[in-house]
């Protein structure tokens, strides 16, 4: 199914962040990966991304999901692995991570992101109408542009414009 467009900013950087965890991988799997400059770029990804993505599900896009009860426990899962994946964050700004840790926050990270591609963001797509995909959207994108977020660059993708 195609992302609702309402839906795009969030799932843009769910590919940043897959786009991280392919690299790190990567480096992992050569025998001389750099694990203080691998520990750096979480800390900065979760600092300059991650932390107000997270932020924004959890203020906007999981209390909408919970008010389906079949969504409940999906939520209750991934609201788990946020408070997770935070720690991780918080040892790789430490820099107390080694390799099998990273391997660890590697896997956490891109399953954490298929389940809300995967089973989240379809539900919601399905369940919600239009006009609450795009009052949901709208804050989204609006919280993007006040958090104070480096590039604030989630805008929805323009609709377009009316026949004259």
């Amino acid at each position: 199914m195609l992302r609702n467009k309402n839906l795009v900013p969030l799932s843009h950087q769910h590919q940043h962040a897959l786009a991280l965890c392919v690299r790190i991988d990567r480096a992992l799997n050569n025998e001389s990966h750099d694990l203080e400059h691998w520990q750096s770029e979480v800390e900065r990804h979760f600092h300059d991304e991650i932390r107000y993505h997270f932020e924004v599900e959890e203020k906007y896009l999981f209390p909408k999901a919970q008010l389906f009860p079949d969504l409940s426990d999906l939520v209750e899962e991934l609201l788990r692995d946020h408070a997770s994946l935070r720690r991780a964050f918080e040892r790789a700004k430490a820099r107390t991570m080694d390799s099998p840790d990273l391997q660890r926050f590697v896997v956490a990270l891109s399953e954490h992101i298929r389940k809300e591609e995967r089973q989240l963001f379809e539900a919601l797509q399905q369940k919600l109408s239009e006009e609450d995909l795009q009052l949901l959207g709208t804050r989204i994108n609006e919280y993007f542009q006040t958090s104070g977020m480096p590039g604030a660059t989630c805008d929805i993708p323009n609709r377009p414009a009316a026949a004259e």
